[in-house]
Order: C-alpha cells, then sequence, then structure tokens
C-alpha cells in the first residue's frame, strides 16, 4: 500500500518484490555494499519505479530514480516527491538530483536524505539544452573548480555517500573527464558513473570506452561504465576493456529487462514476454492510476512488442489503447500469434 506523500518522505510501494543477491558484494559505494554488477541507468521518464522494481527483480544491483530537480525538492513539489517514490526491496536505493546553483545543491541534498536515500547522485552528463545550458547536468563539466566546490559541500552536508554521473566533456575539444573524475574523488565522491560520449554527442557516434578505462587508472572509487551496451555480450566487453566495477545499462533495457539476467531478448519466449508486459502494465496502474498509467505505459509496450510477429499492427492499436481490459486483449492476442 502506497503512503500519503509528505514534503519529506515519499509513499512506498509494499511488493515483497524478491531480489537476487550475490554471495559477497561485487564493489562498495563507501560503505554500502552493491550486490551485482549491472545497473539500470537513471533515465528521464523511463525509470521509474514499476520499471524498476522489474529491473531489480531480473538482477539490477542498485536503483537510480529518474533525476528531479533541485529547486523542485526543495519547493516540495507533489510530482517531484512521486518520483522519489522507492520499495525497500529496491536497496540500495540512490536518489539522483540536478542543478547549477551550490547553495540550492546544499539545501536539496539536506532535504533528500531526509527522505531515506542510501545514496545521493548529482547528475552531470544531462545534454539537453534545457538542462546543460543552463549550467547544470553536462553544463557543470565546464567548470572543475565549482565541481570541486560543490562535492565539498555535498559530502559535508550529507551522512550518505554521494557520487556523480558524468560525461567525457562539453564537446571534443574539452574532453576533460580525467581531471573530473579527479576532482570528485579528491572532494569526497564515493562513485563516478561515466558516459563516453560528450555533451555535443548527446546519443550518436559510438561510446568511447578507451576514455572510461582512462578514469578507472585515474581515480581508486568505483567507476561504472556507460554507453553502448545492447547484448550480454557488450556486458562482458565493456568489462573487459574497462577494467570497470559495474556496467550501467540504460535505453537497451526498455523492453528488454532481461539483459540484467543476461538474457538476450531473443531467448525470451513468448509466454515470459507476455507475462511480464501484464505485470508491467499492473505496476504503471497501481503507481499513476488508470488514466496516467495507461498513458505513460504505451512508451514501454511499443518496445516490448518491437520485432514481434505482427508488431506494426501491435503498435498501431497499443499507442491508442485508452482501456485496460483493451491493452490485456492486445496482449493476449500478441501471446496467440507467437513470436
Amino acid at each position: 500500500m502506497m503512503g500519503a506523500l509528505t514534503d519529506t518522505t515519499p509513499p512506498v510501494l509494499e511488493t515483497g518484490m524478491p531480489i537476487r543477491l550475490t554471495r559477497r558484494p561485487a564493489f562498495y559505494v563507501r560503505d554500502v555494499p552493491v550486490h551485482g554488477d549491472l545497473i539500470l541507468s537513471p533515465m528521464d521518464g523511463f525509470s521509474d519505479m514499476p520499471f524498476r522494481l522489474i529491473c531489480r527483480e531480473f538482477g539490477s544491483a542498485m536503483s537510480y530514480t529518474e533525476f528531479v530537480a533541485a529547486e523542485a525538492v526543495l519547493h516540495g513539489n507533489a510530482k517531484t516527491l512521486h518520483m522519489l517514490s522507492f520499495d525497500p526491496g529496491e536497496r540500495p536505493i540512490v536518489f539522483q538530483f540536478f542543478g547549477s546553483d551550490e547553495d540550492r545543491l546544499e539545501a536539496a541534498a539536506r532535504r533528500l536524505e531526509a527522505m531515506g536515500p542510501d545514496i545521493i547522485d548529482l547528475n552531470m552528463g544531462c545534454s539537453v539544452n534545457n538542462v546543460a545550458g543552463r549550467g547544470a547536468g553536462a553544463g557543470l563539466l565546464c567548470d572543475p573548480v565549482k565541481v570541486g566546490r560543490i562535492f565539498q559541500r555535498l559530502t559535508k552536508a550529507v551522512s550518505v555517500p554521494v557520487t556523480a554521473k558524468i560525461r567525457l566533456g562539453w564537446d571534443d575539444r574539452s574532453r576533460n573527464y580525467r581531471e573530473i573524475a579527479r576532482v570528485l574523488e579528491d572532494n569526497g565522491a564515493s562513485l563516478v558513473a561515466v558516459h563516453g560520449r560528450t555533451k555535443m554527442q548527446a546519443y550518436s557516434g559510438v561510446a568511447d570506452w578507451d576514455a572510461i578505462a582512462e578514469v578507472k587508472q585515474a581515480v581508486k572509487i568505483p567507476v561504472v561504465a556507460n554507453g553502448d551496451v545492447r547484448t550480454v555480450a557488450d556486458v562482458e566487453r565493456v568489462k573487459r576493456h574497462t577494467g570497470c566495477d559495474a556496467v550501467m545499462i540504460g535505453r537497451a533495457a526498455i523492453g528488454n529487462p532481461w539483459i540484467f539476467q543476461r538474457r538476450d531478448r531473443d531467448q525470451v519466449d513468448t509466454a515470459d514476454q507476455t507475462a511480464l508486459v501484464r505485470r508491467h502494465l499492473t505496476l504503471m496502474l497501481d503507481f499513476y492510476g488508470h488514466e496516467r498509467g495507461l498513458i505513460l505505459f504505451r512508451k514501454h509496450v511499443v518496445k516490448y512488442v518491437k520485432g514481434v510477429r505482427g508488431a506494426a499492427d501491435l503498435h498501431q492499436r497499443m499507442v491508442t489503447c485508452e482501456e485496460a481490459d483493451d491493452f490485456v486483449e492486445l496482449i493476449a492476442e500478441w501471446e496467440a500469434r507467437g513470436t
């Protein structure tokens, strides 16, 4: 049952979800053990609690929330608090936030800590112009001195570990990822996740795994590799190439959370696929309510049906579904067709 929203504690959905743990932690974020080497990337609009629950059950080792604005945290915005909802089984849970004002970031970190996360992460990788262009997200990479000041303040302001997710730099002429990583470590950061592209690349081109390997050599804190991990084979390749402590998977997990079980999509039969889609739909309706849950589920379901027999027809009908029962019927139709 979801609890009532307050300005300090997000609601928690009790699911009794089983979490598969390795016997020994794969690594530690300061004093927080992490049991596994695959992690769902924080993705705006996708890494909400329903999807995180599924990925955690399949093997994602820790949960990052969608990023929230420091200002929204300080204002007690109801939508923001809902985005910070988590299940106890998701621990370690990481609250990710963003901003550029040092005072507001510190104040927001204090407010976030009161909500019960295990770790707080500062987004320094968002490439969207209305974030990076205002000096937040990847915009912070342009000022390593400011990054140092921010982390010095954040790590003193809260008792939980503080981490960062970065890119390689603003553009190819300012690839300062080694400097940024060392500044983070020197000022108390407990982990750095590295997306192997610059801000200007966004998601184009090829992720530079060599650069991630350089970060791993430059710091002693855990390093998480992110970028161009689409298959189980890619997971093993990036680990060998970079020496990273863990691998963060983003877009490739949408419609394919089985990757956290180290199974590629073509290894999952139709019955398992449709059973998961039904469960995901139920989680979305429980979390968001009927109307919004259905609307937000559409962007997930079109990824689930990609590549299945009759995908174009199913896609068109699913994106216009307005009733849960209609979704259930379409899922049954998909199941009857097989892959």
